[in-house]
């Protein structure tokens, strides 16, 4: 059976877009194919790379890409998930030929102040929120799909 191919959505590709598609593809047991893009060019998010690290996960070498350079080289998707706040959701472009749109609004790690701990502390508990969102994802995708349940 091929991957469900899914794009995530945020303003820069800078951090929650970041995590959502590295947890998708980590936890979807080859179930899954997930991309990132954002609406704008951005900049990695260091205090996100950090916090994925203390997840196991590195995405420091993970490039920033824009959802019109999707579009250009006319990648396709099974589901589109905009992470973002919903007013910026909401300018995320139609991706021809793409599936299903679902949004999940989580706070903006990016937008974070104080010091470098206390973002690393919330950026913390915004990557937990994505990772039991991810986690609840799959299961729904399973069930619908009759796709066997993740080890």
């Amino acid at each position: 059976m091929e991957s469900i191919k899914v794009l995530f959505v945020c303003i820069h590709n800078s951090a929650r877009s970041q995590m959502a598609e590295a947890f998708l593809n980590q936890l979807g047991n080859g179930q899954f194919y997930a991309e990132s893009a954002g609406l704008e060019p951005g900049t990695l998010n260091q205090v996100v790379v950090a916090a994925m690290k203390l997840e196991g996960i590195d995405i420091s070498a993970n490039k920033t890409k824009t959802i019109n350079a999707m579009i250009t080289f006319g990648k396709k998707f099974d589901y589109i998930i905009t992470v973002c706040d919903e007013t910026n959701a909401e300018k995320c472009p139609i991706v021809p030929g793409s599936g299903a749109r679902l949004h999940w609004s989580f706070d903006d790690p990016s937008a974070l102040t104080g010091s470098y701990i206390e973002k690393l502390n919330q950026t913390l508990l915004i990557m937990h929120q994505i990772k039991a969102r991810i986690e609840k994802w799959i299961k729904e995708i399973q069930t619908l799909t009759n796709l066997p349940e993740s080890t």
